[in-house]
């Protein structure tokens, strides 16, 4: 990890990068899926948690300056604050205690997707600024039928990050370990959405 930059044209070492992280979350899941009944549902529901904090991990032993938590956002007119308005954030690098970027972490972008748009419009709108939002999923996909016969469905919701990202503002970065197809074929997909190892290679290390 600490030499993580080294490997920017190094194809085959990012994919199994981008593989090793998956797998490690993919394990974390399937643990606490294999709990008893009464346990596992409890368990399954701090999964999302889990990967917050994992990527979080990641990214400190990056040397990259993140935290959790709130941060008050301040709202501005004519020049002057008015007053703060405070939200909650999965990711927040800091550097000279001025917030560079802010990141969201998620299993996967189902019921989530909007929240992350606004946050940025409403967090830029709000303090005046043009603070970089980006986001981070796992994967797309959730199981479908019924054991034996089990399937898979996507969860990504394709108009809704296409509409948001013209009409109201892109993300600054959208990383996924695990791409769907569609992602890698619609124009726009390809263009606003990546892997993430060119978060960790790449694009991190120009928000700080």
């Amino acid at each position: 990890m600490k030499h993580i930059k080294e490997i920017k044209q190094g194809a085959e070492v990012r994919n199994n990068l981008n593989k090793f992280i998956y797998t490690c979350q993919q394990s974390i899941g399937a643990t606490l899926d294999a709990l008893p009944v009464g346990e596992s549902n409890t368990a399954r529901k701090i999964n999302g948690d889990l990967f917050e904090r994992y990527i979080r991990m990641v990214l400190i032993e990056l040397g990259i300056p993140v935290r959790d938590g709130v941060i008050p956002v301040p709202v501005v007119m004519n020049g002057e604050k008015l007053f703060s308005m405070v939200y909650q954030h999965d990711l927040i690098i800091e550097k000279d205690n001025e917030v560079k970027a802010i990141g969201s972490v998620k299993t996967s972008s189902k019921d989530r997707l909007d929240k992350i748009f606004i946050d940025k419009f409403l967090y830029n709108r709000l303090a005046n600024i043009e603070t970089p939002h980006f986001a981070v999923f796992l994967h797309d996909v959730q199981r479908k039928g019924r054991e034996p016969k089990y399937g898979v469905n996507t969860t990504f919701l394709t108009g809704h990050f296409k509409g948001y990202t013209i009409k109201l503002n892109p993300l600054d970065g959208v990383y996924y370990c695990d791409l769907r197809p569609i992602m890698n074929t619609d124009l726009i997909l390809k263009e606003n959405i990546r892997t993430l190892d060119c978060l960790l290679v790449d694009d991190i290390w120009k928000f700080c």
